[in-house]
């Protein structure tokens, strides 16, 4: 049985879908589910989570996680928080889930980058920002054992 192609998102859904993003972009620290961000635009649940993976290429969850992750980095290179501190500050309520998804997106779990994240002096934020930016749409690369 063929599958039908996934249809473009019309410039209705995509004016929709741009709101969501910058409602997870806004509102990443807050308790956000995809019904919510749904009910929101006026969309399903399921059409919502399609027509975004098309537009973004992610799911929504995966934007508004990347979206949190980014902004831990930004906390854990202040270094003034702790891992717990940080994974509640920005809306995450599992530090496992947090954990996992950091190291996925990051390469390294929370408290190894927190101790390891220094940024040059004088280096413009933004820079620093691009630079430090998690791996979007894929897994960062993982490091090969040191075997002796």
């Amino acid at each position: 049985m063929a599958t039908r192609p996934a249809k473009t998102p019309d410039l209705r859904d995509l004016a929709r879908l741009r709101r969501v993003r910058d409602r997870i972009d806004r509102e990443y620290a807050q308790p956000l589910d995809v019904e919510a961000l749904a009910r929101g635009a006026h969309l399903s649940a399921g059409h919502l989570s399609r027509q975004f993976r098309l537009a973004y290429g992610e799911s929504p969850y995966g934007y508004l996680m990347t979206r949190r992750i980014e902004r831990a980095m930004m906390l854990l290179r202040r270094g003034d928080l702790s891992v717990t501190e940080v994974c509640f500050a920005v809306g995450c309520s599992s530090l496992g889930t947090f954990s996992t998804r950091f190291t996925e997106l990051v390469g390294m779990p929370p408290s190894v980058y927190r101790q390891e994240a220094q940024v040059p002096a004088g280096l413009p934020s933004c820079v620093a920002k691009q630079v430090t930016r998690p791996i979007r749409n894929r897994e960062a690369p993982a490091h090969a054992p040191h075997l002796a």
